[in-house]
């Protein structure tokens, strides 16, 4: 079964952004984005989509399968 590999740690460590600040931007708990970048976390498409409009990039650039 292909896995859920994420950017989101590097995008917001690369933007200076921690992860307090990036819950605030788009209203989820901060475990959610724990488990985001630990990888144990699928996200809806409207979370990955604010997201990456956060970050100013694109979902498919955020978020890819492996396998």
């Amino acid at each position: 079964m292909p896995t859920l590999k994420t950017k989101v740690k590097e995008y917001r460590e690369n933007m200076n952004i921690k992860q307090g600040e990036l819950v605030n931007l788009i209203g989820v708990r901060r475990e959610t984005i724990v488990h985001l970048e630990n990888g144990k976390y699928n996200p809806s498409l409207k979370l990955a989509m604010d997201i990456a409009k956060v970050f100013n990039t694109t979902v498919e650039d955020l978020f890819e399968f492996d396998g």
